[in-house]
């Protein structure tokens, strides 16, 4: 069976944490049982605001995690002088605004390249693969291999909000297979639940799903590890789909 790499973002264990202004719930401690349950590595994004995941956090998870770190964060001067102290197994460029809730729409590579042209090539260097959060468009995709990164994470927001329009769900496909002949690899996440995950897990070019709003929501009534077990099967039995429609 094709094994589709679940990346489990802890943000949200973080959110709870900081409401109350303690150390509980821990997110470093939620990542290791996450792990524990089935994780192929954990997400977690730093923002400038810090209004969840906080410095000490990545510090923490870089030292403790068994499985790779995949740090989200926005294509800044702070933020790339912390990957290169910390040195993650990945990270994740994503658009950022400060008054917005959650990530909003995919990064505009083709707008922003001669800014983030740079960020890439210091992170490359470093030894840091590269991944660039994009909406599902194959002008993206073209202007994120001009760019040098190696992986591309396609933003499925349009689809979870609408998971019955065939027209979101084809955008997904065909973008899956233009990342393919462009050699990049196929990652995917945003609004994912244990519901509209199986037709995502269907498209053969996906390799990983970053997963962590549900995860975390659901973890609160049924256990983390219950919640990733159950992700787990979801996933899996799209995995073995003949087809994503």
């Amino acid at each position: 069976m094709r094994h589709i790499r679940l990346g489990v973002n802890i943000d949200h264990v973080a959110t709870v944490r900081n409401a109350r202004g303690v150390a509980y719930p821990d997110p470093v401690r939620a990542a290791l049982i996450a792990i524990a349950a089935g994780a192929d590595g954990i997400t977690a994004h730093l923002r400038e605001d810090r209004r969840h995941i906080r410095d000490a956090d990545i510090v923490a998870l870089k030292a403790r995690l068994t499985k790779p770190l995949n740090f989200e964060m926005a294509a800044t001067d702070e933020m790339l002088k912390i990957a290169l102290e910390i040195k993650p197994h990945a990270v994740c460029l994503v658009p950022e605004k400060r008054t917005e809730i959650t990530t909003e729409g995919g990064l505009d590579v083709i707008g922003g390249h001669n800014h983030l042209r740079p960020f890439i090539a210091r992170l490359r260097e470093a030894g840091i693969r590269v991944s660039l959060f994009i909406d599902p468009e194959q002008k993206q995709l073209d202007m994120a291999r001009a760019l040098g990164a190696p992986v591309v994470e396609l933003h499925t927001g349009a689809y979870a909000e609408h998971p019955d329009d065939l027209g979101q769900l084809q955008r997904l496909i065909t973008s899956a297979a233009h990342s393919k002949v462009l050699g990049l690899e196929c990652h995917a996440g945003h609004g994912l639940t244990k519901t509209n995950v199986g037709p995502i897990a269907a498209i053969p070019e996906v390799i990983e799903l970053n997963i962590g709003h549900f995860l975390i929501g659901e973890a609160i009534l049924v256990g983390l590890s219950k919640a990733i077990a159950d992700m787990r099967a979801a996933i899996d039995r799209g995995a073995v789909s003949l087809s994503p429609v």
